[in-house]
C-alpha cells in the first residue's frame, strides 16, 4: 500500500566536493598533528607547521570537526572542542604553536582484515603520546554518523561535509522525548514541520497530535492532517476533571473555597442524575456504572441543566441569605458561559451523548484513515480557557496510553511550551503543568512521547526540558537560554553550543539519544507549498497602499465579534450568526445563543468536530473508510486495535 504522505524531494548540494581522502593508510596530506597530552576522555593535539596541514587545500580544523587517531585495534574518533595559539607569531613568516583540544567520542573497531567496522560509542583503545592525528575521511564520517536505515530518517546534512546526511533515530528520539529550541525567525516552525513530515513519510499509520498556537501548520500537512479549529471543535465539558472545571466556573476569585466545595459535591450528583435518566429512558444499552463508583473526576456525561437543577434544589432548601451566595454565583456562571458563543465548542451542545470514543478517535487518529496527524489550532479560543484545553488534551493522551497499554503510541507536540509549563511558579495553570510533566516523566512506559517546542528555554520548567533526551537547538542569542543547555550536556556538545549566537537560519546543534553524535547540522528545505505560515509580515509592502474605505473596519469588527477565523490567505471570515428566516421561537434569555449553537451543530462533513456523531454510511458504490469487521484484541507486538468498538472497551476500563 502506498503511503498517503508525499515524499519531499531531497535537495542536492552542488557545492559538495568529491572525496579527497580515500579509506586506508593515511597520506601525509591528511595529517593534522600529534598528541601531546591525554587526560581521561580528552586529549591535546599539537598541529603541524605551516608546511604541513596549513599548506594544503584543506581547511584547518574548527570546533566540531571530527579527527581520528589510528590505534592497534581500532580507529579512535575525537571531536574538536577548543582551539588556541599559546604563542602567537608577530610576523607573517614566523611559525607559531597551534593547539587543538579534542574529546574522544567513540571508535571504529578493526576487523580481521584491518578495515574499520561499525561505529560504537566509548573508547577501549586510547592513543598514546606522539600518535599522529588525521582528519576523518568521508567514509569514516559516514560510518560515525550512520543510523539504521529502517528506523531512521534524514533531516539534513552535517556541517562538516554536505554529502554526509544528518539522520535521526525515530524510535530513540520519540521513545525518550525531544525538543526543538530557537529564537523567533530561526526556522523553528520549519524544523518541526520537516521532522514530522519525514517521520510520517516512513510511518503513514502514526498518531500525532500537534497543538498549533499560531495556526501555521495546516499548510505543511495538506491532505494528511485532521485540522481542528474553534469552528469545528467539539470538546464536551464533562471531560473536564475537577481542577479544570474549577478553573472555568470559579477561577481565582476571592473567597472561592466555599464555591469549590459546593462544586465538588454537586458534580457527582449531576452525573448520577444523568445516568438515572439514561436507565429510565433505556437509551443507553451499554452497562452503566454503579452510583457508588462515580467520582468528581469520572469521565461520565452530564448536562449543564442537570447541574443547574441540582443547584436550584439546594437553593430552595437553604433559608439563610448568606449561604445562598456561592450557589447563585455558580448558577449565574453556568448560565453565562452556556450562552457565550466563544465557549460553544465545550458548552454549546443542546444534547449530551456519551461520545468519548468519537472524541478520542478524532484527536488521536484511531483509525488513521490516511490522516496520521491531528492539528488542533488554539488561536481564536478564549485566552482564559486555552490552558484548560491543553490540560484536557495532555491528560487524555496520557490516560489513553495507560488504558491502551501502549498499543497505540502517540506523539504529543506542544508548541510555545513555555506558555503552559513556565518556570515561574506563579504563572500558568497547575493542572496543565502536571499533565505535561506526567507525560515527560512516565509517558515513555505507555507509548506517549512528548515534543517540546519553545523559543525561551530559560522560561520553561527545567524538569520538562531535562526529560527530553534529544535536543535540536537552533540559534539562541539569550545568554540564559544558552546556559540552560550547557548545564546538562557533554563537553564536546557544549563547545558546539558556542556557535548558537551566530548560526544561520535552518542550522542547529543537535545531540542526544536520537542522533549518532553531537553535531552541527543544516536542515533540508521543504517545498514552498509545505512551508508553515510563519513568514513575517511585510511592513513596507502593506504600508505602500492605503485602506480603501470604512467597510474594511466594519468587516474586522464583525469577524472580531463573531470570533471566527479562516486560515486562508484572506485571514478571518465572517460566519453567519443571524437568526434563520423561519418564524422566531418564543423569546427566552437563551434564544440567541441557542440559534448560534444550532448553526454549529448543523450537519457537517465527516469528522467535522471532536465528538460528532458517526457519519451516515456511504452509498453502495462508495467504499467506507471505517472498519466493518470486528477487531480481535491485540496481543503484545500484535496488530493495533483501530475500531471505535475497541475504544469503547478501553473506556469501560478507564471509568472503572
Amino acid at each position: 500500500m502506498n503511503s498517503p504522505v508525499k515524499s519531499a524531494a531531497l535537495p542536492s548540494f552542488p557545492d559538495a566536493k568529491p572525496a579527497q581522502m580515500p579509506m586506508g593508510e593515511p597520506s601525509p596530506a591528511e595529517r593534522m598533528g600529534r598528541i601531546v597530552a591525554v587526560t581521561g576522555g580528552h586529549a591535546v593535539v599539537l598541529l603541524d607547521s605551516h608546511e604541513g596541514v596549513f599548506a594544503n587545500s584543506l581547511k584547518g580544523p574548527e570546533i566540531g570537526t571530527l579527527l581520528k587517531a589510528d590505534t592497534q585495534h581500532a580507529i579512535t574518533l575525537a571531536l574538536v572542542s577548543a582551539l588556541s595559539s599559546p604563542m602567537p607569531s608577530q610576523g607573517g613568516n614566523e611559525r607559531e604553536m597551534r593547539i587543538v583540544e579534542v574529546e574522544f567520542i567513540g571508535e571504529l573497531p578493526k576487523g580481521p582484515d584491518g578495515m574499520p567496522r561499525t561505529f560504537r560509542r566509548g573508547v577501549s583503545n586510547y592513543p598514546s603520546l606522539g600518535d599522529a592525528v588525521y582528519r576523518a575521511n568521508r567514509s569514516e564520517l559516514a560510518m560515525a554518523y550512520a543510523c539504521d536505515t529502517e528506523s531512521s530518517v534524514r533531516v539534513g546534512h552535517i556541517q562538516q561535509d554536505p554529502t554526509i546526511p544528518a539522520m535521526i533515530k525515530v524510535d530513540d528520539m520519540l521513545g525518550k522525548h525531544f525538543s526543538v529550541l530557537g529564537t523567533t525567525g530561526t526556522g523553528k516552525s520549519c524544523t518541526v514541520a520537516l521532522i514530522l513530515r519525514r517521520i510520517l513519510e516512513k510511518n503513514p499509520q502514526a498518531h500525532i497530535l500537534l497543538l498549533d498556537v499560531h495556526r501555521e501548520y495546516a499548510q505543511s500537512f495538506q491532505g494528511i492532517s485532521e485540522v481542528i479549529t474553534p469552528d469545528n471543535m467539539s470538546l464536551p465539558f464533562w471531560l473536564l476533571n475537577f481542577d479544570e472545571a474549577v478553573e472555568i466556573l470559579i477561577g481565582s476569585q476571592p473567597n472561592r473555597d466555599a464555591d469549590v466545595e459546593i462544586l465538588r459535591e454537586l458534580i457527582p450528583q449531576a452525573k448520577i442524575r444523568y445516568m438515572n435518566n439514561q436507565r429510565r429512558d433505556k437509551t443507553n444499552t451499554r452497562a452503566l456504572l454503579d452510583n457508588q463508583s462515580i467520582g468528581v473526576d469520572t469521565p461520565i456525561p452530564f448536562r449543564t441543566s442537570d447541574l443547574v437543577g441540582v443547584l436550584e434544589e439546594c437553593i430552595g432548601k437553604l433559608d439563610l441569605r448568606g449561604e445562598l451566595a456561592p450557589y447563585k454565583r455558580l448558577k449565574a456562571k453556568l448560565e453565562s458561559i452556556s450562552r457565550d458563543p466563544r465557549y460553544s465548542f465545550m458548552f454549546g451542545s443542546l444534547t449530551v451523548q456519551d461520545n468519548m470514543a468519537q472524541v478520542l478517535s478524532r484527536i488521536f487518529r484511531v483509525p488513521v484513515n490516511g490522516k496520521p496527524i491531528a492539528i488542533l489550532e488554539l488561536g481564536g479560543l478564549p485566552s482564559e480557557i486555552i490552558n484548560v484545553v491543553v490540560s484536557v488534551l495532555a491528560r487524555l493522551a496520557f490516560d489513553f496510553g495507560v488504558w491502551s497499554a501502549g498499543r497505540v503510541p502517540i506523539t504529543f507536540v506542544c508548541e510555545e511550551a513555555h506558555r503552559y509549563v513556565p518556570n515561574d511558579k506563579t504563572l500558568g495553570f497547575e493542572p496543565t503543568k502536571r499533565a505535561i510533566s506526567k507525560i515527560a516523566k512516565e509517558g515513555r512506559k505507555y507509548g506517549v512521547s512528548l515534543c517540546i517546542v519553545t523559543q525561551r528555554p530559560a522560561e520553561l520548567d527545567p524538569t520538562i526540558l531535562s526529560q527530553c533526551n534529544t535536543i535540536f537547538s537552533l540559534r539562541l542569542t539569550n545568554e540564559k537560554d544558552q546556559d540552560i543547555l550547557k548545564a546538562g550536556i557533554s563537553d564536546a556538545a557544549a563547545s558546539l553550543l558556542e556557535f548558537m549566537p551566530t548560526m544561520g537560519t535552518g542550522e542547529a546543534i543537535t545531540f542526544g539519544e536520537g542522533v549518532a553524535l553531537p553535531t552541527r547540522i543544516k536542515f533540508d528545505m521543504l517545498p514552498a507549498n509545505e512551508l508553515p505560515r510563519s513568514n513575517t509580515a511585510s511592513f513596507t509592502k502593506n504600508w505602500a497602499q492605503d485602506v480603501p474605505d470604512d467597510g474594511f473596519l466594519q468587516e474586522i469588527v464583525h469577524r472580531w465579534r463573531a470570533q471566527t477565523y479562516n486560515p486562508d490567505a484572506t485571514g478571518y471570515t465572517a460566519e453567519a450568526t443571524a437568526a434563520p428566516a423561519a418564524a422566531p421561537a418564543p423569546a427566552t434569555p437563551q434564544t440567541a445563543a441557542a440559534q448560534q449553537i444550532a448553526q454549529r451543530l448543523a450537519p457537517r462533513a465527516p469528522n467535522a468536530g471532536f465528538g460528532q456523531a458517526a457519519p451516515p454510511p456511504p452509498p453502495p458504490n462508495q467504499p467506507s473508510l471505517r472498519r466493518t469487521q470486528p477487531v480481535q484484541p491485540a496481543q503484545p507486538g500484535g496488530p493495533v486495535p483501530t475500531s471505535q468498538q475497541n475504544l469503547a472497551s478501553l473506556l469501560k476500563q478507564f471509568r472503572t
